[in-house]
């Protein structure tokens, strides 16, 4: 018969120990720091059309009107990121 070591039987009652002392430990009482994204960053990007029966000033209106769009939708979406990146640096520094 193999012998069973002593500390053998005490092993699970330590795991169930240390998993109810994490659970009964309290949650924060302040909540991490938030932003509010600006309304640019969470605003749709829309993008120009062209209509039925196009002509020459046509396209060349909605190329320039969706390039436009276009460096409006990229700063939105930096404005965005920089705006997480801020929020996950107060966090971190919360914690």
């Amino acid at each position: 018969m193999t012998p069973i070591n002593r500390s053998t039987p005490l092993a699970p009652l330590a795991c169930a120990l240390m998993i109810a002392s994490c659970a009964a430990s309290p949650p924060p009482s302040v909540t991490p720091p938030r932003l509010t994204l600006p309304r640019e960053a969470v605003t749709p990007c829309r993008l120009d059309r062209l209509p039925e029966a196009a002509t020459l000033a046509d396209l060349e209106t909605s190329y320039m009107a969706r390039g436009l769009a276009l460096a409006e939708c990229d700063a939105a979406r930096r404005l965005a990121v920089e705006t997480l990146r801020a929020e996950r640096a107060l966090q971190d520094r919360w914690r």
